[in-house]
């Protein structure tokens, strides 16, 4: 007879049920669950595209960071990713002045990640 399997690191409202189910069905529901997988890879992709459309900094900005000595490549930093791309973001707004800082973004499984670069006008 086969060895069992290993029990996968799995919750119990999940692990449990498969293991009642047929080889059939486990097979259908592997399919799913490989389908399903790849589905949202690219819907991740596509999120992180339209997110980048929608934020990334332009031209003139990244000509206006060079121009301040600022390297606008990821690689001349150690903690951002190829992947990251430089946006602007507004930390706070008083009134008239609003608060507006040039970072690093970038997706890191589930969530985001910014790290710090310079603020959009210096003093």
């Amino acid at each position: 007879m086969a060895e069992r399997p290993p029990t996968p690191d799995l919750p119990k409202y999940l692990r449990e049920p498969l293991e009642k189910q047929s080889p059939e069905r486990l097979e259908t529901v592997a399919a799913y669950a490989s389908d399903l997988a790849e589905w949202k890879r690219e819907q991740r992709k596509a999120e992180l595209e339209q997110r980048r459309a929608e934020e990334e900094v332009d031209e003139e900005e990244l000509e206006e960071l060079s121009e301040r000595d600022i390297s606008t490549d990821p690689e001349d930093y150690s903690d951002v990713p190829g992947g990251a791309y430089i946006t602007v973001k507004t930390t706070k707004e008083t009134g008239d002045k609003s608060y507006r800082y040039f970072y690093w973004q970038w997706r890191e499984g589930d969530s985001w990640k910014n790290e710090y670069i310079a603020p959009v006008n210096p003093k």
